[in-house]
């Protein structure tokens, strides 16, 4: 498997080398004119209204502490965050207004929006895999539910048929990875999944067993696996042209003790949340009520410990991914540039404790490092989100990669990459890149 994975990164299309197209050169040149326009006309407004543009930073700031503050308690204590938080930023407002400023930072907002559009657009990724050969027998599972509906509104069923593809719907109650084996003991040459993330990952699971073409219809919520392989998710019904008039590339696909996640496993703040009852009818309420209980000042860390880089060992949430994360960033973040590393992501928020004047402090701490594999040892089942879904653990949890195991096809018409695919890893390099793609020439490697 490991060779093959090599042969896969080797081959993939280098799009980073190629001369940009003259789309790409005129949204390089609008970003770095809007940047230059935004950046001036921001330092001649602050100059123009110095010092009053310090107290909407510090009234900004302040809420911002104000919010936190009440986030992480309850009751009365959280009702005066939450109350002080909107009182400061009304008073950002109204120094805005008597000001008569509120049009001028309007347009400096725009300008930023503006400017981070239009370097998206510079970077979407027009990736064109290598054609493969059309199914004589394509299997389609949808979840009619998944999505708010999204299986049955764009009458995907009859779209399958209507391409050669026999549709199976997941009825509740059914087993999905049941109903997958059974679909291949059929004959099914071809295997493609509408729905959630966590139903991806189980008929990605059998397709990557009996090394078959999958592909990945985004008929779910978020549909945050179909965004990194490069599925347009707007488009759900020519998701389906994968197995008619598609490309296919090489991912890989990530396990925690045998059981195969295509995004990520959480533990800790989110885990916790989703494992509360209710969650699913009320996911923001629930997520505010586990806050306290993770992070208040009565929290305990969790109870797990694990060898690799040194940082924190009080953590308050763990992220292991399948391939690393961009994160932190304008640009890209949240999505993962690349689906072929062979690498887990690892991601801990966690918080240390000091003291200054007799007085306890915590202060949040993060650390972010890629391994091959990774084991945490507990001393209980762990509650975790395994795309979205809730499961315990038993411990050791055991982390490792499945290199270059799912063969995907993707529709040609499609992006065929991740939004943060062809960005430059460090930020500082962003101006340097649009320059170089405005002015013609391929991105420095």
């Amino acid at each position: 498997m490991e060779e093959q994975a090599t042969v896969t990164r080797r081959s993939r299309p280098d799009t980073r080398r190629s001369r940009p197209a003259t789309g790409q050169r005129l949204w390089a040149a609008l970003a770095l004119l809007l940047t230059v326009a935004t950046i001036v006309f921001a330092i001649v407004v602050s100059i123009e209204h110095f010092p009053t543009g310090l107290a909407v930073l510090a009234c900004l700031a302040l809420a911002l502490c104000a919010a936190w503050f009440g986030a992480t308690r309850r009751g009365a204590e959280r009702l005066i965050g939450v109350a002080l938080a909107v009182l400061l930023v009304a008073g950002a407002v109204v120094i805005v207004v008597v000001e008569q400023r509120l049009l001028k930072d309007l347009l400096v907002a725009g300008g930023v929006f503006a400017t981070l559009a239009a370097a998206r657009l510079t970077f979407v990724p027009h990736v064109r895999w290598p054609p493969a050969k059309a199914p004589a027998n394509p299997v389609l599972f949808y979840n009619p539910l998944s999505g708010g509906g999204k299986a049955e509104r764009f009458h995907l069923a009859a779209e399958a048929r209507r391409r050669g593809i026999e549709p199976i719907e997941l009825r509740r109650g059914d087993d999905l990875e049941t109903l997958v084996r059974d679909a291949v003991e059929r004959g099914a040459d071809a295997l493609a999944m509408a729905g959630g993330d966590g139903s991806q990952a189980i008929v990605a699971m059998v397709a990557a067993e009996h090394d078959l073409p999958y592909a990945c219809i985004p008929s779910g919520t978020r549909n945050h696996f179909a965004l990194d392989l490069g599925v347009d998710r707007d488009d759900v019904v020519g998701a389906l042209e994968a197995f008619s008039d598609g490309g296919e590339r090489r991912v890989d696909l990530a396990e925690v003790n045998g059981r195969v996640f295509v995004n990520n496993v959480s533990l800790g703040l989110y885990a916790e949340a989703v494992d509360r009852p209710g969650y699913r009818e009320a996911k923001l309420h629930t997520l505010l009520e586990t806050v306290p209980d993770v992070l208040g000042p009565e929290a305990t860390p969790l109870d797990l410990q694990w060898s690799g880089a040194d940082g924190t060992r009080q953590p308050v949430a763990i992220l292991i991914s399948n391939n690393p994360y961009r994160l932190g960033r304008a640009l890209g973040s949240g999505t993962r540039p690349r689906l072929d590393q062979g690498l887990l992501g690892i991601a801990v928020l966690g918080q240390t404790t000091g003291s200054t004047d007799g007085r306890s402090l915590r202060r949040l701490t993060s650390q972010y490092w890629s391994a091959s594999s990774f084991e945490i040892e507990a001393g209980r089942p762990v509650p975790a989100g395994i795309d979205g879904e809730s499961v315990h653990l038993d411990p050791p949890l055991r982390f490792r990669m499945r290199p270059g195991a799912l063969r995907v096809r993707i529709a040609h018409h499609h992006p065929g990459g991740s939004p943060s695919a062809l960005e430059p890893e460090a930020p500082r390099k962003l101006p340097g890149t649009l320059v170089r793609l405005a002015a013609g020439l391929p991105p420095a490697v």
